[in-house]
């Protein structure tokens, strides 16, 4: 007999003493388990302005200048979202505070018009160089830097 053939022969002895060993009692008692896979997204939904009854919607004449903005934005704070230009979003923070996300390069923003998701982080806030928006047709960009908006001052 080879060196080899010996673990096969032990556990052919084995078996049938396994098999004939009674099985444990449960006491009534079953065990299991159940795993929740849970999936969560924020909509951010394209703000516009109110319309007046009985007269068509104004366009805002409100011009921004950009100024150095915040490297993270906190996710539950984001109330709407503006599409202005190729390749960035407006941001409404709070009702009242604007930031203009700076999308990749290669990432047209045509489909953010009707709004956009969010996937939640484990930190809840939606940072610049790591995370990114999802158009409502499944299109991923990735925000390379937030700008804070300021109104332009009249004259300028």
């Amino acid at each position: 007999m080879t060196l080899r053939a010996l673990p096969v022969l032990l556990l052919a002895l084995a078996a049938p003493l396994v098999l004939s060993a009674s099985p444990p009692q449960l006491d009534g008692v079953e065990y299991a388990q159940l795993t929740i896979h849970e999936r969560l997204i924020i909509r951010v939904p394209r703000v516009s302005p109110a319309p007046v009854r009985g007269r068509a919607p104004a366009k805002p004449t409100v011009r921004w200048d950009e100024k150095k903005g915040p490297e993270c934005v906190a996710m539950a704070a984001l109330t709407g979202a503006s599409v202005e230009r190729e390749g960035e979003v407006d941001l409404v923070v709070g009702g009242t505070r604007r930031l203009r996300a700076k999308l990749d390069d290669d990432c047209p923003t045509l489909d953010f018009y009707r709004g956009f998701y969010l996937k939640p982080t484990a930190d809840g806030q939606l940072c610049a160089r790591r995370d990114g928006i999802r158009s409502r047709s499944g299109a991923y960009c990735a925000v390379t830097r937030f700008r804070t908006l300021v109104p332009r001052k009249v004259g300028k």
